[in-house]
């Protein structure tokens, strides 16, 4: 379907999150069609701009200067100027500052379109062989202050945690699942899409105990099986339920859907 630029509108436009040929043609086409990108690092994204041969005025737009840059943005896309918004990879909105510029140009009845496309959570979801027919997503833990609190909001939560976290605290989130949860099935995917994409599978301990063998590098996702309210079934023998008798890993991926859904 042909698509023509508008005039003042808005394009969130989702990018690759690690394979430059997981770029959509109709990215392409709209980045190639706005008047101007909004760039969550415009060093990063010239290097995906020079990429498409694609050369378009480039306007930083992060979290350090978003309150600066989200009225000046606006006044653009009221004036005519269609205006396509990506950050570093995958897609705006997700752990970035989009939400405010897309926020405002909702309450200046300004049209806002997605251009869909890489998302590192749902690349990681799809691939963990855990339930993804619900599942949640938290982003970033808080570092310090609501850190603990959040994660015991999230105990008896039944649905699949998705989370993103950085190389050098991975290990330190997983003792804190490890208290706050005890012993659950989990999936840290590291780098996905690209040269050096990592899935490892199992419980958290067995998890951690990989990554302080061998230090994590890169973006990482971690997914997390959601609270067994069957009582009794974590807590008599967790690994022994994940892994078998024999320390063989079997699969539970139904076990939280009702019996029909399986």
């Amino acid at each position: 379907m042909s698509e023509t630029i508008q005039a003042g509108v808005l394009y969130v436009v989702s990018t690759p999150i690690g394979n430059l040929a997981d770029i959509s043609a109709r990215a392409v086409k709209v980045l190639s069609g706005v008047d101007l990108i909004a760039a969550e690092d415009t060093r990063t994204s010239r290097i995906l701009l020079q990429h498409l041969d694609i050369a378009k005025p480039l306007v930083s737009f992060f979290s350090h200067n978003e309150i600066r840059r989200v009225p000046e943005l606006i006044e653009k896309l009221r004036t005519g100027i269609s205006v396509a918004l990506i950050t570093d990879a995958g897609t705006p909105g997700i752990s970035d500052p989009a939400f405010s510029i897309v926020r405002g140009a909702i309450a200046n009845h300004i049209r806002v379109i997605a251009v869909p496309g890489a998302s590192a959570l749902l690349a990681a979801l799809v691939t963990s062989g855990l339930p993804m027919d619900r599942f949640v997503f938290e982003g970033f833990l808080p570092v310090k202050k609501g850190r603990q609190s959040r994660l015991k909001e999230l105990q008896r939560e039944e649905r699949t945690i998705v989370l993103y976290e950085s190389p050098h605290r991975l290990c330190k989130t997983l003792d804190d699942l490890l208290q706050a949860f005890g012993e659950r099935e989990i999936v840290v995917a590291r780098e996905m899409t690209k040269h050096f994409e990592e899935i490892v599978r199992g419980t958290i301990t067995t998890v951690r105990e990989t990554f302080r063998a061998k230090e994590p590098r890169g973006e990482i996702v971690i997914v997390i099986a959601g609270f067994d309210p069957r009582p009794n079934r974590r807590e008599e023998n967790p690994t022994e339920e994940l892994h078998g008798k024999n320390g063989h890993r079997r699969s539970h991926i139904g076990r939280h859907r009702p019996p029909d859904a399986i």
